[in-house]
C-alpha cells in the first residue's frame, strides 16, 4: 500500500470519529439532516434516506422539508419497511431491484439508482428501531460495509440516547399527577356537558306592523302619482295616491252621450204614443235602456271619484320607494301599501332552516335593536310558521313572530336587529351536537 492509500485510510478515520462526535452532539432534530448528508464524508453515495417507525417523517438527503405525501416518499417508506422484515434485516447488506417484491421493483428504476446499502438502526439489545438506506450507482464493497458498522452504531447510540432523555423529562410522580389531572379534566368535561341548558336561537328581526290597513288599487288601471313620501305620518281622508283617468274620462262622456241618446229617443216615442199603440209597447223597452245608460253613467263616475285614493285611518305609509310605482299598471284588489301606527308591538324574525328548532308559543324572546343593541325588549313567541320559504337574503327560513310584553315599550316601525328566542332547558352536549345530529339524520334518511 502507498503512501497515497494510507492518507485516504486516514482521511477517512479521522472523518469517521469526527462524524461519530457530532451524531453523539447533535441534537435531536439535527441528528437525522446529519445522518442523511454528512455520511457522504464517509463513503460516496447519490442519495439517502432515514426511515423510523415511530415517527411518520422521512428524512431525505438534499431535502429540507420532503413531501411526506408525495410519490417517492410513500415508495420508499414502502421499501424500507419491507427491507426492516428481511430475514437478515439487522446486518448492513447491499440490496437492489431483485430483493423487492414486484409491485415496489417496478419503482426502483424511477426513484433509485442500482445499487442501495441497508443500514439497520438498533437498540443495544438488538431491538430495530429503523434504517438507514444509502443509493449510488456503483456496487458497494465489504470494506465500505465495515466502515459504515461502526459509524451506524454511534448513530444508533444517538437515537437511543435522545429517545430516552426524552422520556425522563417528567418524573414518574409527575406521570401519575398528570394521569390524573386528565382524569379530573375529563370528569369535568362530562359533568358540564351534562349540565341543563336553555336552548336558543338568534335570527335577524324587524318591527312590523300589528293591525295595518292596506291600500288596495280600486280598479285595474295605471299609478299615476303617489301623492306622499314612504314613511311620512298621513291623516284620515289625506288624499295618498291617483290613479290614470284618461280612459275613464272617455268611458264617462261616452255613457253621457248613450244616456242623453236614449232620453231623446223615449222623449220622441212617449209623444207618438199618445196617438200611436205600437209606439206604446216600445216605451217600456226604451225606459229600461235608459236606465241601464244611467246606470253605467253612474259607474264609472264612480270610477273616475275613487280614482283618487284616500287615507281610511291615521297612520304611517308603509311602502316602497314611490318611483317604482308611478307607471305601474296594478290589478283591482292589489295591495299598494298600508297604514299603520308609528309604532308597533311586533317582531317579526327570519329563522334559517340549518337554525331551527322547537319552540312552543310563548316562549320568551329579546329584542336586540340596531339603535340600541344594550337595551333589548321583552317579547314572546306568538306565531311561527309550519312551512319553509327563501327570505329576502335568499336563505330558506321559517317566519316567527312575537309581541312584545305589555310592559314594555312599543318600538319604531320597521326597526331592524336580532331576536334571541329561548326554549325548553336540554343538556349542553344535545345542544351543542344538534347540527352533526341533523346531518346525520338526513345522510341516513332517518
Amino acid at each position: 500500500m502507498g503512501e497515497t492509500g494510507t492518507n485516504q485510510q486516514m482521511l477517512r478515520l479521522s472523518a469517521l470519529l469526527q462524524l461519530q462526535l457530532q451524531a453523539r452532539a447533535a441534537k435531536q432534530a439535527e441528528l437525522g439532516f446529519l445522518m442523511v448528508n454528512e455520511t457522504i464524508a464517509i463513503v460516496p453515495y447519490v442519495q439517502a434516506a432515514l426511515w423510523q417507525p415511530s415517527s411518520r417523517k422521512l428524512v431525505l438527503s438534499g431535502a429540507g422539508s420532503p413531501d411526506q405525501d408525495g410519490p417517492y416518499a410513500t415508495w420508499m417508506r414502502s421499501v424500507m419497511r419491507h427491507l426492516a422484515r428481511l430475514p437478515d434485516a439487522g446486518q448492513i447488506r447491499a440490496c437492489t431491484a431483485a430483493n423487492l417484491p414486484p409491485a415496489l421493483a417496478a419503482g426502483w428504476q424511477e426513484h433509485l439508482p442500482e445499487h442501495a446499502l441497508w443500514c439497520p438502526l438498533a437498540t443495544p439489545d438488538g431491538v430495530q428501531t429503523g434504517g438507514l438506506l444509502l443509493a449510488r450507482h456503483d456496487p458497494w464493497t465489504d470494506g465500505e460495509a465495515t466502515l459504515l458498522h461502526a459509524l451506524i452504531a454511534s448513530y444508533s447510540q444517538a437515537l437511543v440516547w435522545h429517545d430516552l432523555r426524552r422520556r425522563r423529562r417528567l418524573p414518574r410522580l409527575h406521570h401519575g399527577r398528570r394521569n390524573w389531572a386528565f382524569g379530573i379534566i375529563a370528569l369535568l368535561v362530562v359533568a358540564a356537558m351534562m349540565l341543563p341548558v336553555r336552548s336558543s336561537i338568534l335570527a335577524p328581526a324587524e318591527v312590523v306592523p300589528v293591525d295595518p290597513t292596506p291600500i288596495r288599487a280600486p280598479f285595474a288601471g295605471v299609478i299615476e302619482s303617489i301623492l306622499i313620501a314612504p314613511n311620512a305620518l298621513v291623516k284620515a281622508g289625506e288624499a295618498l295616491l291617483t290613479l290614470d283617468t284618461s280612459q275613464l274620462a272617455s268611458r264617462v262622456e261616452v255613457a253621457q252621450k248613450a244616456l242623453e241618446l236614449a232620453q231623446v229617443e223615449y222623449s220622441q216615442v212617449s209623444r207618438e204614443a199618445v196617438a200611436d199603440l205600437r209606439a206604446r209597447g216600445r216605451l217600456a223597452l226604451l225606459k229600461s235602456k235608459m236606465e241601464q245608460q244611467a246606470a253605467e253613467l253612474g259607474y264609472q263616475t264612480s270610477l273616475l271619484q275613487r280614482a283618487r285614493v284616500v287615507a281610511a285611518t291615521d297612520g304611517i305609509a308603509v311602502f316602497n320607494d314611490a318611483s317604482d310605482w308611478i307607471g305601474r299598471p296594478v290589478e283591482i284588489g292589489e295591495r299598494i301599501m298600508l297604514i299603520a301606527a308609528p309604532a308597533s308591538r311586533l317582531v317579526e324574525m327570519q329563522v334559517p332552516v340549518a337554525e331551527i328548532a322547537t319552540f312552543a308559543v310563548g316562549s320568551d324572546v329579546q329584542f336586540f335593536g340596531n339603535i340600541a343593541p344594550d337595551q333589548p325588549v321583552a317579547a314572546s313567541l306568538s306565531f311561527a310558521s309550519y312551512g319553509s320559504a327563501t327570505a329576502a337574503d335568499g336563505v330558506l327560513s321559517y317566519v316567527f313572530r312575537a309581541t312584545l310584553d305589555p310592559g314594555a315599550e312599543p318600538q319604531r316601525l320597521g326597526l331592524k336587529g336580532t331576536a334571541k328566542v329561548y326554549g325548553d332547558r336540554r343538556p349542553l352536549l344535545l345542544w351543542l351536537l344538534r347540527r352533526p345530529l341533523a346531518s346525520a339524520r338526513q345522510w341516513l334518511a332517518l
